[in-house]
């Protein structure tokens, strides 16, 4: 049977590529996950008054990919030392977030949490939020593969944000 996983991580569109190359995931969807409006629009997220995280919905199959497995990539693709922002996108709804989707998720989120804050690999407090998960909606079809109906201002966009710089620098 399929699962889900669903990790906010700054800007979507930086999230959605790492998990559509791992066998196993058979699909990621951007979105909007953890505020207090129904149906929100881009335009909406991006002000901030939602309450909503930038964030990916990945569907996946437990036989081919852990949890374990997307909690690494996941980590490799932010900096979870950062409140509230990524690189260069500013305020709660590019906050880092694990929004787990039952008890066995939640509990290898706080491990894999652990793990990093023990790791020596960050400086500051690992700020990640991990909440249950809540209400996913897409984002508009224009912002599904971004990186790759608009490649070019993609890879602009991550170089540009520091997002490349800095896992190059943390990760190598």
């Amino acid at each position: 049977m399929n699962k889900l996983a669903s990790f906010a991580g700054g800007c979507f569109w930086c999230m959605q590529p790492p998990y559509e190359e791992i066998d196993g995931v058979l699909r990621v969807t951007v979105g909007y996950m953890g505020g207090q409006v129904t149906n929100p629009t881009y335009k909406q997220v991006c002000s901030g008054q939602t309450g909503h995280a930038e964030a990916v919905e990945i569907e996946y199959e437990p036989d081919k990919v852990s949890y374990s497995d997307l909690l690494n990539v996941f980590w490799k693709n932010i900096d979870p030392t950062s409140l509230n922002r990524q690189f260069a996108d500013a305020g709660t709804q590019y906050r880092s977030a694990i929004f787990y989707h039952d008890e066995a998720q939640k509990e290898d989120a706080i491990q894999s949490k652990e793990g990093i804050e023990t790791s020596g690999k960050f400086d500051g407090p690992i700020v990640t939020e991990i909440s249950p998960a809540s209400k996913f909606y897409p984002a508009e079809e224009d912002h599904q593969a971004y990186y790759k109906k608009n490649s070019a201002h993609y890879n602009m966009y991550k170089v540009g944000s520091g997002r490349a710089g800095f896992i190059k620098k943390t990760w190598g």
